[in-house]
C-alpha cells in the first residue's frame, strides 16, 4: 500500500549519496539568476599548461565540491531537504496522493542583491515517502533532456522551471525503457531544477479532495504571500478569487507560447502543472518536426489526450480542475448554507467565481496567441471577426499539414516571403521545408480527404499551399505601407527560432555523453542559446536540419 501523508504538504528527507559524482554540465546563465558563480565542467578539456596548473587545481576542486553538493552527497548549512506531497488527474482520471517519487528539494536561496526566491530541488536523488515501489532515482538519458529542455525553453522566451546542474552519479539504475520485459542497467544522473516554487495545481487538489480545509488555506496563503505579492492584501475571499483568475492566465499564456514554438509536453497531468505558469517536469516531450496536430511524443498516451493539437482545451481542463480547488479555500465553501437564501447566494458567488477563473484561461490564451500568431507572420495589426486573419491562420495549418511542413523551418522561412513577392517565389522560399514526395504522408488522411475531396495527391497538396501563399503576399501588402520592410523581417526572426532541441539532438547529445564524452552537450547548448540568431556553423553542422530516417524510432521520435 502507499503510505499516506495526511495534514501536511511535505515531508522531510535527505537525498541518497551517490557514488562518485561528477558535474558533466552546469548553466551559467541560470547561476547568474541565483546570484552564485560560473564554473566551467572539465570534461573534455585541454590538459592544463604549466602556469596554469595552480588554477586549474583550483577550478577542480570548486567543480568536485559543486558535484558533491548538486548530487546531494554534501549538505551545506541551512539546507532542510523534504519532498512534496500532492495528488493529481493522471490522463483525465484522479490519481489521489502522488508526490515527489524522485525529486528531493534541497533548500531555498535569496538573491543577494535582488532578494528573489529559489527553490533548488535535485530530480533523481534517491527515495522518498512518495516514490511507492520505485527507487527515485534518475538515468542519464533523461535527466540530460530535463536540463537541456529546461535552458532552451528558457533561451526561447518561454516561461518555464531552469535547470543548473546535470551530475552523472557513477552508480547503475536499472530501467525497462519501454516497458516490454527488456531492463537494463544505465547511468544514473541527477539534475537540479530551479524555480521560485515548485508547487503544482496537485499540491491544492490532494488536500481539497481530502477536505483539508485548513491545509488548503494555508497553502493558498502561502503561495499568494511569497509568490503573489500584489494580491496578499485584499480580503480573503478576493485575494482567493483573484489569484485563482491570475493562475489561469498565467498558464493560458504559457500554453499559447508551448503552440507558438511547436512544443508539446507529453504528461500534462495536473501534478505536471505549475502554479507559477512555468513548464514544468520535462520527461517525454517534442518540438513538432513534421506539422501534424495529432502528434504526441508519448508512446502510453494511445488516445493522444496530449498531442499538440488538444494542448489548449487540455489547458483549460486543468484550469478548471484547480479552480475548482483553489476556491474550496474560500470561507464559507466548506460550511452548510442557511435553509434561506444566503446558501444559494454563496453557491452562485463560487460558481461566477469559477467561470471567471476559466475565461481568465482562454482570454489569456487567445490573446497572447493571436500576438504571438501576428509576430510569427510579419503582420503590423491582427484583424479580428469574420474573414479576419483566424480564417487565414486556419488555413495556413491546413496547407502546413497537407504539405507536411517542418513547423520551426517553415515559420522561419516565412520571413523571406514579402508583399513584392510572386507566389511561384514564395513557394520556392518555402518548399525547401515541405516533405510531400519526400517522407510520410500525414497520419491525419481522412482530415486531408476531406479538405481535397475524395484523395488529395501530392499536386493538389503543393496546390494548397500556393492558394495559402497568395493569400498571405495580399494580406502583407495591405499593410506594405504601414511599416519598413526590414523591420517586419526583423519582428519575424526574433519570433520565429531557428534551432530549437529536436530529439535527434538530443539522442547524439545522450549517447556521448553515455560514451563519456561531453562535447556534443556542449556544443547543443551552445546553439540552443542563441535560438533566434543565425548561426552559419551551426547550420552547416545540421542543427536546424529535420530529423535524419534513422530518428524515426520510438526511443528517440517518441518516448515513454
Amino acid at each position: 500500500a502507499v503510505r499516506q501523508v495526511r495534514g501536511a504538504c511535505y515531508s522531510r528527507v535527505a537525498p541518497t549519496p551517490a557514488s562518485a559524482p561528477a558535474l558533466l554540465a552546469y548553466s551559467a546563465s541560470c547561476a547568474a539568476l541565483l546570484g552564485l558563480p560560473p564554473i566551467a565542467p572539465r570534461g573534455g578539456r585541454r590538459a592544463p599548461e604549466d602556469g596554469d596548473a595552480d588554477a586549474d587545481a583550483g577550478d577542480a576542486a570548486i567543480e568536485m565540491e559543486a558535484a558533491q553538493v548538486l548530487a546531494g552527497n554534501l549538505q551545506l548549512e541551512g539546507f532542510a531537504s523534504y519532498a512534496q506531497c500532492y495528488g493529481g488527474h493522471q490522463f483525465g482520471h484522479w490519481a489521489g496522493q502522488l508526490g515527489d517519487g524522485r525529486a528531493i528539494t534541497l533548500t531555498e536561496l535569496l538573491h543577494p542583491e535582488t532578494g528573489q526566491r529559489w527553490e533548488l530541488q535535485l530530480k533523481g536523488a534517491g527515495k522518498t515517502p512518495y516514490s511507492r515501489r520505485a527507487d527515485g532515482k534518475a538515468v542519464l538519458r533523461s535527466s540530460l533532456r530535463e536540463f537541456v529542455g529546461s535552458e532552451a525553453m528558457a533561451a526561447l522566451g518561454v516561461p518555464t522551471t531552469r535547470a543548473l546542474s546535470l551530475v552523472t552519479t557513477g552508480d547503475g539504475v536499472l530501467r525497462d525503457q519501454f516497458y516490454n520485459g527488456n531492463a537494463r542497467l544505465e547511468p544514473g544522473a541527477v539534475v537540479c531544477r530551479v524555480a521560485p516554487s515548485m508547487l503544482r495545481f496537485g499540491s491544492l487538489e490532494l488536500p481539497y479532495a481530502r477536505n483539508e480545509r485548513d491545509v488548503l488555506r494555508r497553502l493558498v496563503e502561502y503561495a499568494i504571500r511569497h509568490h503573489y505579492p500584489d494580491l496578499a492584501d485584499l480580503p480573503w475571499n478576493a485575494r482567493v478569487a483573484a489569484w485563482t483568475r491570475e493562475v489561469c492566465a498565467r498558464t493560458g499564456r504559457l500554453f499559447a507560447a508551448w503552440q507558438a514554438v511547436g512544443f508539446t509536453h507529453g504528461v500534462i497531468n495536473t501534478d505536471n502543472m505549475s502554479l507559477l505558469g512555468l513548464s514544468i517536469d520535462y520527461g517525454p516531450f517534442a518540438f513538432l518536426e513534421r506539422f501534424d496536430p495529432a502528434f504526441t511524443p508519448n508512446t502510453t498516451d494511445a488516445a493522444r489526450r496530449y498531442c499538440y493539437g488538444n494542448q489548449p482545451q487540455i489547458g483549460l481542463w486543468n484550469c478548471e480542475r484547480f479552480a475548482t480547488a483553489a476556491l474550496g479555500a474560500l470561507e464559507g465553501s466548506d460550511e452548510g448554507g442557511d435553509d434561506g437564501d444566503n446558501g444559494d447566494e454563496e453557491a452562485a458567488a463560487q460558481s461566477e467565481m469559477f467561470q471567471a477563473a476559466c475565461a481568465a484561461y482562454v482570454d489569456a490564451f487567445q490573446s497572447d496567441w493571436h500576438e504571438r500568431m501576428r509576430r510569427k507572420l510579419g503582420l503590423k495589426a491582427w484583424r479580428g471577426g469574420g474573414g479576419g486573419d483566424e480564417e487565414l491562420l486556419q488555413r495556413m495549418f491546413e496547407a502546413m499539414a497537407a504539405c507536411a511542413v517542418d513547423f520551426t523551418n517553415f515559420f522561419r522561412a516565412l520571413s523571406g516571403v514579402s508583399a513584392a513577392s510572386t507566389v511561384q517565389g514564395a513557394l520556392a522560399v518555402v518548399e525547401p521545408t515541405m516533405r510531400i514526395g519526400r517522407d510520410a504522408e500525414p497520419e491525419d488522411q481522412a482530415a486531408l480527404e476531406q479538405q481535397g475531396g475524395d484523395s488529395v495527391d501530392e499536386a493538389g497538396r503543393a496546390q494548397m499551399m500556393r492558394r495559402w501563399l497568395a493569400e498571405y503576399i495580399d494580406r502583407l501588402a495591405a499593410e506594405a505601407a504601414e511599416w519598413d520592410d526590414a523591420e517586419r523581417v526583423r519582428v519575424m526572426d526574433a519570433s520565429n527560432p531557428k534551432y530549437v532541441p529536436r530529439n535527434h539532438l538530443l539522442q547524439v547529445a545522450i549517447e556521448g555523453a553515455e560514451g563519456g564524452s561531453s562535447a556534443e552537450l556542449d556544443r547543443l547548448m551552445e546553439v540552443l542559446a542563441r535560438p533566434y540568431e543565425e548561426q552559419p556553423d551551426a547550420e552547416a553542422q545540421g542543427y536546424a536540419d529535420p530529423a535524419p530516417q534513422w530518428a524515426d524510432v520510438p526511443g528517440v521520435k517518441q518516448l515513454s
